[in-house]
């Protein structure tokens, strides 16, 4: 299979670049600095990085990347910095998940004959709610999150991707299918070691939070990428995902 990623340098979109090429898929992507994916590079033929940020790529350019892709990763994230919370971009993943949205239905419709719909898997956050589904905060996690709403742009950005996917491409969509995973409080592992993922949060998002590593969810991405089963069980939903206790 091949798969674009978006933000394959990142802490987690790398750990989702590497599990795809070790089961021998095909992975292509952009970085603005390539050097930074050489070692894997050296080790994968099948990795493909080209220079350049989705935002500032011309449509052709990306169609070309995107086109004939089984699934589209999105692990794009603001760099926790002054610059990186509120410089631009500060809709940095709805307008890329916007873009690669509109790539996925350009290239397939050039297609003499539709393949099934594109995966796309959106990294986000357990902070955001699922307005499809009835999630209830405590009042404190709603005061927090209100207030990290107005405070943190990179928040409402998270909010706003997820709300494109779930409200602008939909549960029907004959191009697209998507999935957005909403990680617990990430944290760093060297392995992969047992999680759980569920419907909506089962503890609190602000107080009460859990963790998960940065390779378990890259594990579940993949798992949703790669494993039909999977995909049935979470396509169209906002699993939460947390290291087993």
């Amino acid at each position: 299979m091949k798969f674009f990623i978006a933000g394959a340098t990142g802490a987690t979109g790398r750990h989702v670049a590497t599990l795809l090429l070790q089961q021998g898929h095909n992975v292509v992507t952009v970085a603005r600095n390539p050097a930074a994916l050489q070692s894997e590079v050296s080790l994968y033929p099948h990795l493909s990085v080209t220079a350049g940020s989705v935002l500032d790529m011309a449509d052709s350019d990306l169609d070309n990347l995107i086109t004939d892709c089984d699934g589209v990763i999105c692990c794009l994230g603001h760099n926790l910095t002054f610059k990186g919370m509120y410089g631009a971009p500060r809709l940095l993943c709805r307008e890329s998940v916007e873009r690669m949205a509109h790539s996925i239905i350009r290239t397939r419709r050039q297609q003499a004959e539709h393949q099934p719909p594109t995966k796309f898997i959106l990294m986000n956050t357990n902070g955001n709610r699922n307005r499809d589904l009835d999630e209830k905060l405590s009042r404190g996690d709603r005061l927090v999150i209100g207030i990290v709403r107005l405070l943190l742009p990179p928040h409402r950005d998270n909010e706003l991707a997820a709300e494109f996917l779930r409200t602008d491409i939909g549960q029907n969509h004959q191009d697209i299918r998507w999935a957005v995973v909403r990680p617990d409080g990430l944290v760093n592992q060297d392995q992969v070691s047992n999680y759980e993922s569920f419907p909506s949060p089962v503890r609190g998002v602000v107080f009460n939070s859990g963790q998960v590593s940065r390779i378990n969810v890259a594990h579940f991405m993949t798992r949703l990428a790669c494993d039909a089963g999977e995909w049935q069980r979470w396509v169209g939903r906002m699993p939460v995902v947390y290291n087993a206790e």
